[in-house]
């Protein structure tokens, strides 16, 4: 197998090379300005305060981030497979997002070989271009959370597909556990659909079903990926079992929708995947992307013929089709609860321009299809990644460091108290940054030199306001400083 991949590489050295040039500035993209500019929140302060105990207390985790629907966690795989970084980096949250952003960088690599495997090189070019520049998929690439993984797991996902539908059965062992982690411990509500493209190929191909072997191998590895979970359960006597039936019973998350709900969803679908290839959407941008859609449907009767486009179909038709009937959690539904298949889509989509690609006009047509992406995708990574995070509306990494450092210089060592304002109302992401930076806790209770560390809440300015005013009462302002829209006091109690 090396020799077979040696020879392609030596056989195409231009390919190679041009592949090598677009997942380099794809890594690039993904890291720069990252100390600034890393989103470091309540979600991302939650989960590395569970890591933070993990490696300070030995306080192994059988639960990881929330759902956010209350009472369904997922489980800890994503705890695991960021703490080596955060041990690495000496708690330094920039390590394990430098690790995340590297796995999207493989997805793109891997995106080409599935569109080369799929249909030809130049269908992985463009696959692996569209991956690497999209505005939308960098900014996802650099997100510290569990839907980041799902970029590469969704590529290793329609590759084992892939694999099943050409026989190998030894792929249905890791294709069933990645559906499971992607529910479990990485995804959204999205990656359940994970299950029903596995669910149409077993009975499609039931003649050729795995052997005993792997079937028993396939159980021991979903076993494994849920084990914590249920640990977590028996432990807390059917805590998510019962929160799982309330909502999917109870509360009808899923059910018959309204028409206009159907009307609803197809909008939203519209807006998640097509920001993927465009983030304005101009009228130009709309006519290239109504005329490719046009192509791919007239030409679909002979791309249908490979397996690739088959399961990329199927698996895109499951979710748009099954979200329709997804009501739950109050009818809220975001954009990252896709993630799983940004990157499916945009393959699909590069197998539509790598078939037009073949002839000549289609040439001519590619070419300023990628001219117009990379133009439309340049103005705005180069506004935001640019960004110093130093802005009067900025809540940035480096906001939170500095205004953090100031703290501890101005105290000078002596003890003092913290009281924090930030607009998800629970400080997470302050709470361990303090822990951080100090390497220890300084922080005390009820003791004279009282700092207030508080952020701008355009939204909700009167909670704000309110917590403010509470403040006068209890001691008096001697310093104030601004850093980006992080400010601090220094306050002397009130004795």
């Amino acid at each position: 197998m090396l020799k077979k991949l040696v020879n392609e590489i030596l056989s195409h050295k231009f390919v190679y090379l041009l592949l090598l040039i677009i997942l380099g500035f794809g890594l690039f993209l993904r890291v720069y300005n990252l100390n600034n500019l890393l989103g470091f929140y309540y979600d991302q302060g939650r989960d590395a305060l569970s890591i933070w105990n993990l490696w300070h207390f030995g306080n192994i985790p059988f639960i990881g981030p929330t759902t956010g629907i209350a009472g369904i966690f997922r489980g800890p795989f994503y705890y695991y497979l960021i703490a080596p970084f955060y041990l690495l980096g000496k708690g330094n949250p920039i390590y394990p997002s430098v690790f995340l952003s590297v796995t999207t960088v493989i997805a793109s690599g891997l995106i080409y070989y599935l569109g080369f495997k799929i249909q030809d090189r130049m269908t992985g070019l463009i696959a692996a271009t569209l991956s690497s520049f999209s505005f939308n998929i960098v900014i996802a690439s650099r997100w510290l959370s569990n839907p980041t993984p799902m970029l590469l797991l969704s590529m290793f996902f329609v590759w084992m597909l892939i694999l099943i539908m050409e026989g190998k059965r030894w792929a249905w062992a890791p294709a069933i556990l990645i559906a499971t982690v992607s529910l479990f411990h990485f995804g959204s509500a999205g990656e359940v659909f994970y299950f029903v493209p596995l669910l149409v190929i077993l009975i499609w191909k039931r003649k050729k079903l795995p052997g005993k072997k792997i079937i028993y191998w396939s159980i021991a590895l979903v076993l494994l990926a849920i084990l914590p979970l249920v640990a977590f359960d028996i432990k807390n006597h059917g805590l998510l079992i019962g929160n799982i039936k309330k909502f999917l019973i109870t509360d009808e998350s899923f059910k018959l929708p309204a028409w206009w709900i159907i009307g609803d969803k197809f909008d939203f679908y519209y807006d998640v995947f097509t920001n993927k290839i465009f983030n304005a959407r101009y009228y130009l941008e709309r006519f290239v992307l109504g005329s490719i859609l046009l192509i791919f449907f007239y030409n679909l009767h002979k791309l249908i013929k490979k397996d690739g486009v088959k399961v990329l179909v199927l698996l895109l038709s499951s979710v748009i089709l099954g979200l329709i009937f997804f009501q739950g959690n109050f009818g809220n539904i975001y954009d990252y609860y896709l993630t799983g298949y940004y990157l499916p889509f945009l393959l699909l989509f590069s197998i539509a321009l790598g078939y037009i690609w073949k002839s000549k006009l289609g040439k001519i047509f590619v070419v300023y299809f990628l001219y117009l992406f990379l133009t439309n995708n340049q103005r705005v990574l180069d506004f935001k990644l640019r960004d110093k995070g130093d802005g009067p509306n900025s809540i940035s990494f480096w906001a939170q460091k500095e205004a953090i450092d100031w703290i501890y210089k101005d105290a000078k060592e002596k003890d003092f108290n913290v009281d924090v304002y930030v607009p998800p109302v629970i400080p997470y992401a302050y709470d361990y940054l303090f822990k951080w930076k100090a390497n220890k806790f300084l922080v005390k209770e009820n003791v004279p030199l009282l700092y207030l560390l508080y952020e701008h809440d355009p939204d909700h300015q009167e909670r704000l306001d309110a917590w403010m005013a509470r403040q006068k009462g209890i001691a008096k302002s001697e310093e104030i400083r601004k850093f980006g829209a992080v400010t601090v006091e220094r306050r002397i109690r009130i004795k």
